[in-house]
């Protein structure tokens, strides 16, 4: 048996895993972070919580980047040069292993979801940012260290990103890319059915898939732009790794599929290098949903 914890934007939420990536048993408890040791305090209470007969190790998936047992900096707690399994182990003696939030989200999709059967594997997870996890050969990339393919670079001279470069992939292919490009379009269409559709709960990343299923012109234009934002760099990493299948996670890949993946796969098809033959990536949405992040943490010691 494997725990498993993912560190959310406002709670964290324990699972107990078995060997075939079944989750047993689930206990939540709302983010209070009041620094590092009560943190891993909270992490050691949740595991003991969950924990009902022996436990091999506690995985935790967190946004940010980690190293071995320690938390180098997170993006959503003040967290920099955290040697957090030493601060857990004073309150639970267990190996903890720590990863990016998307490489969870990788792992969790190749044991129980999309990539179920392949040895070549990654999830492109779509939110605030884009993250990505990539299984190689059936091991995580890198051990623990995680990809940063949203900030490769799609658009020169583009967008400033929050990581000092511009035209970053995630400045376009993000939730928060799509947002600013629906408000852009906004200003320029004020007869657009976009304002309808924001009228209840502002802009947010499906406003503009809504408004496109209902007919929108200028929410479908900013569909197709999107699309191939969010194709231009995926085609890249298709490129670069040549998987068996990519799984498209987080918020916007809630989307219709004729509006998201099958012009995605129409356009990567276009762009990637297997037009000219060779093994097709296939383009899949993610199936786990909320429960990839614990069945990635807790499956993080099978795929280093």
């Amino acid at each position: 048996m494997y725990i498993g914890i993912d560190v959310g934007g406002t709670n964290l939420k324990a699972g107990l895993v078995d060997e075939t990536g079944r989750i047993v048993k689930v206990e939540r408890t709302p983010l209070d972070f009041q620094g590092p040791e009560r943190f891993a305090q909270t992490l050691a209470e949740l595991s003991k919580n969950v924990m009902e007969e022996k436990v091999r190790w506690v995985g935790v998936g967190l946004p940010g980047a980690v190293d071995g047992g320690d938390v180098l900096f997170t993006t959503n707690i003040p967290m920099e040069n955290v040697p957090l399994e030493r601060l857990f182990r004073r309150h639970l003696d267990l190996p903890l292993l720590l990863g990016n939030d998307a490489d969870c989200a990788a792992v969790g999709e190749f044991f129980g979801g999309a990539g179920k059967g392949t040895r070549d594997f990654a999830v492109v997870t779509l939110g605030t940012g884009v993250g990505a996890g990539v299984i190689v050969d059936g091991k995580l990339r890198g051990g623990l260290a995680s990809s940063e393919a949203g900030h490769m670079v799609v658009c020169r001279d583009g967008e400033p990103c929050n990581c000092g470069r511009r035209g970053c992939w995630e400045r376009y292919a993000s939730a928060t890319g799509l947002i600013q490009q629906t408000k852009r379009a906004m200003e320029v269409h004020p007869e657009s059915a976009l304002h309808r559709f924001a009228a209840e709960g502002g802009v947010e990343g499906r406003t503009a898939f809504l408004a496109a299923e209902d007919g929108d012109e200028t929410a479908l234009a900013v569909c197709r732009e999107y699309v191939n934002y969010l194709a231009s760099g995926l085609a890249s990493l298709i490129n670069i790794l040549r998987p068996e299948a990519v799984a498209i996670g987080g918020g916007v890949a809630a989307a219709p599929e004729r509006l998201l993946l099958e012009p995605l796969r129409e356009a990567v098809a276009r762009e990637s290098f297997s037009r000219h033959g060779g093994r097709v990536t296939r383009i899949l949405p993610a199936e786990l949903g909320n429960d990839a992040g614990i069945i990635g943490a807790a499956m993080l010691g099978r795929v280093m």
